[in-house]
């Protein structure tokens, strides 16, 4: 997964007026990607995570942080102490959790009248080249459903989260490069992507390989990606 661009962790940081004093708790933080570069700005973040081996990952690799607290919890029970929390964060995770429960869990542990701030990382479905890679796993994955795993999210469930349907939305251009198997790692890592041993997997990789060299500039290809950002209080 992908790291968030400067410019939506500068403006996170700025909206929400957070110092090195503030703590920030990061819900179903996987393996610390947006932990690591809110500690980044000082931050103290405490990473809640149920899965074992995500959490393993980002103590492993956050454990210097001097700021950096991780969790074993869920979102609709993270253990944290109430009002003790001065923004919280949701990188790719919201469509998960009970959203009910979570709100409510949101409004014990927030200090009063702050906020949330959900956000994902996504493929620019406008871009042709990000069409065609989406129909080579229509075509050879048979449990594709598209690139957000058949999750979407509508304008309702955000109304319905945030407090009064009061939300600011801002998207960020978020471009990702790679080299050729850099690119492939990416679609053969997805969940749904043939195995080696699979009868399409020869031909999984070439067409994806196909897709590379006609889009690719001195053996490198742009992924046209968006980070989409919600910020409100519940």
């Amino acid at each position: 997964m992908s790291r968030y661009p400067k410019e939506y962790i500068n403006y996170l940081v700025s909206y929400n007026n957070l110092t090195s004093n503030n703590t920030v708790a990061d819900i179903g933080s996987g393996t610390g990607i947006l932990t690591e570069q809110l500690l980044e700005k000082g931050l103290k973040v405490i990473a809640v995570e149920p899965n074992d081996d995500m959490r393993s990952i980002a103590e492993k690799r956050l454990k210097n942080h001097p700021k950096f607290v991780s969790i074993k919890g869920i979102a609709e029970n993270t253990g944290l102490r109430s009002k003790s929390v001065d923004l919280i964060t949701v990188a790719q995770a919201f469509h998960w959790f009970d959203k009910v429960k979570f709100k409510n869990e949101c409004i014990r542990i927030l200090k009063p009248n702050l906020n949330v701030a959900l956000v994902w990382n996504s493929r620019d479905s406008s871009s042709q080249m990000i069409l065609e890679n989406a129909e080579i796993c229509k075509n050879l994955c048979p449990s594709f459903n598209d690139f957000s795993g058949g999750i979407e999210e509508t304008p309702e469930e955000f109304e319905q989260f945030f407090r009064d349907g009061k939300y600011e939305y801002h998207t960020f251009q978020n471009d990702l490069e790679y080299n050729l198997d850099d690119f492939l790692g990416r679609n053969l890592s997805a969940s749904y992507a043939p195995k080696s041993t699979d009868s399409n997997y020869k031909e999984f990789v070439k067409a994806l390989t196909e897709l590379f060299m006609k889009y690719s500039k001195d053996n490198k290809i742009i992924l046209p990606n968006i980070t989409r950002s919600y910020i409100g209080k519940v």
